[in-house]
């Protein structure tokens, strides 16, 4: 693929911004969308006179779904590679009691990044190029009493991505969905995560662009986690359901 623009949507996360370094350290000139995209201007700083690039920064809500369309129109360049970062933990006993904050939830992990990767889905197919990756979880391949709403939404996201590259397999796009499983990272730093099953940003973002490069279309971070995801899923639900895990 070539050294074509990389849009970070949620670039202001751990995630987002190692993504950034890592394809910028490639020659790929960076976008950085995220709310308040003005606060990001000393990462924008940092990754121009780290490596040598060009960087841009984008104001971008992804809950807000009517501005979507305007702020791909407003984009200075196209994009070649998309990476969708965007997320929202959210705390499952207080959403499972608040309507709004669960759907807040929901739209952050789900409705939000379906309708933005759809906008740019449908102009990559009249290119006939890019790729379009999902960062979605494996909190969505069974739902679970501790986070079973925020889980919801990425199997919602999980189920999109799978469509949008059954769509998009003979167009010329590619799409990918990176299950992380736990990631060190400012939204889990008040969970106690067990090391070996923990990725690091950095991580993230080498098997994002490993994943775009060899054209993978669903990969597990961490690789243990498809061994113990096939267990969880393998649990009978008579048992599962007095489970707490």
């Amino acid at each position: 693929m070539s050294e074509g623009p990389v849009l970070i949507l949620g670039a202001r996360s751990d995630i987002g911004m190692a993504v950034a370094h890592t394809y910028a350290a490639l020659g790929h000139p960076i976008q950085l969308a995220a709310r308040n995209a003005q606060d990001l201007e000393k990462a924008k700083t940092d990754l121009e006179i780290r490596h040598q690039v060009s960087v841009t920064l984008h104001e971008f809500d992804v809950v807000d779904l009517d501005s979507h369309d305007g702020f791909v129109e407003t984009l200075p360049a196209s994009p070649e590679i998309v990476v969708c970062a965007v997320g929202l933990l959210g705390q499952q006993e207080n959403d499972e009691q608040d309507a709004n904050a669960a759907v807040l939830v929901m739209r952050s992990n789900f409705e939000g990044p379906a309708n933005i990767l759809g906008a740019l889905a449908n102009r990559f197919e009249r290119r006939g190029s890019g790729a379009l990756v999902g960062i979605s979880s494996v909190a969505g391949e069974r739902g679970r009493a501790t986070n079973y709403i925020y889980g919801s939404a990425k199997a919602g996201f999980t189920a999109f991505l799978s469509g949008l590259r059954n769509r998009m397999a003979k167009k010329g796009v590619h799409v990918v969905t990176v299950l992380p499983g736990f990631v060190d990272t400012k939204m889990t730093q008040e969970l106690d995560l067990p090391e070996k099953l923990t990725a690091q940003p950095s991580e993230v973002a080498d098997a994002i662009e490993r994943a775009v490069r060899k054209k993978k279309n669903i990969v597990y971070v961490k690789p243990i986690w498809a061994i113990v995801m096939f267990v969880i899923k393998a649990i009978p639900e008579a048992i599962f359901k007095r489970m707490r895990i």
